[in-house]
């Protein structure tokens, strides 16, 4: 999770939609960003995690990495005059591929702690969210033993690399942005760059997320024949089943969990302050990890709803469910009404708050490890 991973970072340094959606969406967030301006280079070597530059014509801005939330707080940002860059007015693939390959390359050791802890908070937690899968389909005996880590292994194989693909992309997106809009708040810069990263991440999650949905529900027995199963339906696009439905659960998400970490952030310092008469107090490791538990949480418990909705959507093999989120949410407020927007919340509030802290204690396992070898 890209707010979990740069949260610990921060402590420690102080619809059968089609596959085109998915393609055309990621396609449409890059060239909204990166358009060719007259006289302004959008992409420029980064190096994240470290102090940076961003050439803006005539100002050079160095900042500490800031990926948000940054854990005590956002990153602060200073100018300084510099020679002015030469004019650009092309930006090609090329050039956008090569910045994103080296914020991945300067990141790596981030980048492999955390797609460890990924690993281990998602394989960890999966029979909680097998129960969820099964809670929210309206399954007889959601709490069976057998096949509560159905559709594991697929799952990782999406997860894991969708957290890099998430974190490349939320760089590259929060300099354009910062490029474009000099004058905005750092804080909404990041939190809109953190939004149109999991949309770009969206395109490569989405079919282990169909598989691994319709095997937790017993679609299929096993991720083979869950393949071949949605290939021989529907084609690619049976794999971008529910993309709509996904994106409709992950933005407001994001939003809800960025605003309510920096509220609960916020709270906490101002009591920690009062408490110990320190204005410089910070948040630690631990304190990070128990305000991102809760935010997350409380995010988890408003977005159940399109969670729901989601579940359906990517399970749906008969179109019962209309095939588009405002259809989904009509049928189920049809058949069961509000009460059935909130079917598996429990399992889906409490797979949060431990999966934060299995990542936290994860991730600093393995950068105290990698560090010992450097």
């Amino acid at each position: 999770d890209l707010v979990m991973s740069t949260m610990a970072v921060s402590a420690r340094s102080r619809s059968k939609a089609p596959c085109r959606v998915s393609f055309c969406t990621i396609l449409l967030c890059l060239s909204l960003l990166i358009l060719p301006s007259r006289a302004t280079k959008v992409c420029q070597t980064f190096q994240p995690l470290k102090r940076n530059q961003l050439n803006m014509g005539t100002t050079m801005v160095g900042s500490a990495a800031a990926t948000f939330p940054r854990g005590g707080g956002a990153a602060k940002i200073t100018a300084t005059t510099s020679a002015p860059a030469a004019p650009s007015t092309t930006i090609s693939p090329a050039l956008i591929l090569k910045s994103f390959l080296k914020t991945i390359a300067d990141a790596r050791s981030h980048l492999a702690a955390a797609a460890a802890a990924r690993a281990v908070s998602i394989f960890s937690m999966y029979p909680v969210d097998t129960i969820k899968t099964r809670m929210q389909m309206k399954q007889g005996d959601a709490f069976r033993l057998s096949g509560l880590y159905k559709g594991c292994a697929g799952s990782l194989v999406g997860q894991v690399p969708y957290g890099v693909l998430t974190f490349g992309s939320y760089e590259i997106y929060k300099q354009a942005l910062l490029n474009k809009f000099p004058n905005t708040k750092p804080a909404l810069i990041y939190a809109l760059s953190a939004i149109l990263g999991d949309v770009t991440g969206s395109g490569w999650l989405c079919p282990s997320e169909v598989m691994k949905q319709q095997l937790q529900a017993g679609l299929y027995p096993s991720m083979s024949e869950a393949i071949k199963g949605i290939w021989s339906k529907s084609g690619i696009a049976g794999f971008y089943q529910g993309f709509t439905g996904g994106l409709a659960r992950d933005v407001p998400f994001r939003v809800a969990q960025l605003t309510t970490f920096e509220v609960t952030k916020s709270l906490y310092l101002k009591a920690k302050k009062g408490r110990t008469g320190d204005d410089n107090a910070a948040l630690s490791a631990v304190e990070a990890a128990v305000c991102g538990a809760a935010a997350g949480s409380f995010s988890a418990a408003i977005t159940n709803p399109l969670d729901r909705i989601k579940t359906l959507m990517m399970t749906d093999t008969t179109n019962a469910y209309g095939g588009s989120v405002v259809a989904c949410a009509s049928k189920i407020l049809k058949d069961e009404g509000i009460g059935g927007l909130f079917a598996g919340v429990a399992p889906r509030v409490g797979y949060i708050a431990p999966s934060v802290c299995i990542f936290f204690v994860t991730y600093e396992f393995v950068q105290q490890k990698m560090q010992k070898k450097e």
